[in-house]
């Protein structure tokens, strides 16, 4: 039924939002693609679930638990490593290869922890009880997923849109040095703005590891592709363009999944994109202007 397909194209493409708004974000304020976003993700769901199966959390607290140990790993990779590359003024290329050493690391110890095998979250960790509305049968997870992730980001982009915390996140993705020339805290929005990048990439980590009941060291690799993918769809830095190209993948995925097959998923899903960034290429809502310095 197509209704079903469309509720689960949401919240697949609800938790790819999530992904990208965290990975646009860094983009948006630092200027850096950081490519250790997708294994920040992959730890965020094995927190998750050690916090569930052997700490006995509820799944509420398994989540910011996961945030905030994500967070946490986002802000020791700001300040050890984006940091020094900053006050060298490194090309931009340098923190991109850096940030693949930190995945290399995080994935690796991952793996020397649980090892390789697959893992599952704890049975009946989610409520199997179903709302049937009209055709549509929505699970709590369906549900959940998609209330948090909403949330999530339309806490977010009020934050950005109506504070003055926003207002000087966005003056820093203008002119970092025309930011800090009219008193604005750089260095200290940098870390938050990491902080809360890698918080947001773990809480989807958690929430794709529900959706698939998998976890396994690699996970965050194929994530890692699709976030790059949604980013250059929505425009690069815009957070508006990160919800929409979230939301686009997980339709184009799941449909083509329905009415095609699954051996042609990404093939389908990125073949679409990139027939939009023939027509479009700097993305939905990007703009080719450079970042003043």
């Amino acid at each position: 039924m197509l209704e079903q397909q469309l509720v689960n194209a949401l919240s697949l493409g609800c938790v790819y939002a999530l992904f990208a708004l965290g990975f646009t974000l860094i983009f948006g304020v630092l200027g850096v693609i950081n490519l250790s976003h997708g294994a920040v993700f992959m730890v965020g769901a094995y927190a998750a679930r050690q916090a569930v199966a052997r700490f006995d959390f509820p799944l509420w607290g398994a989540l910011l638990f996961a945030f905030l140990l994500c967070g946490l790993i986002g802000l020791a990779i700001d300040f050890l490593v984006l940091r020094p590359l900053r006050a060298r003024n490194a090309p931009h290329l340098i923190p991109m290869i850096a940030t693949i050493g930190v995945a290399i690391i995080l994935n690796n110890g991952i793996q020397g922890l649980f090892g390789a095998e697959n893992l599952r979250f704890p049975s009946g960790l989610v409520s199997e009880e179903t709302l049937s509305l009209g055709g549509l049968h929505l699970t709590a997870l369906d549900l959940g997923i998609m209330l948090l992730s909403f949330a999530l980001m339309a806490v977010l982009l009020l934050a950005l849109k109506k504070t003055q915390l926003g207002r000087a996140l966005r003056a820093i993705a203008e002119s970092p040095k025309a930011a800090y020339l009219l008193g604005i805290n750089v260095e200290g929005l940098f870390f938050l703005t990491s902080f809360a990048a890698a918080g947001l990439g773990g809480v989807a980590g958690v929430l794709i590891g529900l959706y698939s009941n998998a976890l396994f060291p690699l996970m965050g690799q194929p994530m890692l592709h699709k976030g790059i993918a949604v980013i250059i769809l929505g425009g690069m830095g815009d957070i508006r363009g990160a919800l929409i190209g979230g939301l686009f993948l997980g339709f184009a995925e799941v449909l083509s999944v329905a009415y095609i097959g699954s051996s042609m998923r990404d093939a389908v899903a990125f073949g679409l994109l990139f027939l939009i960034l023939l027509v479009r290429p700097k993305g939905l809502f990007g703009s080719l202007q450079e970042r003043k310095v």
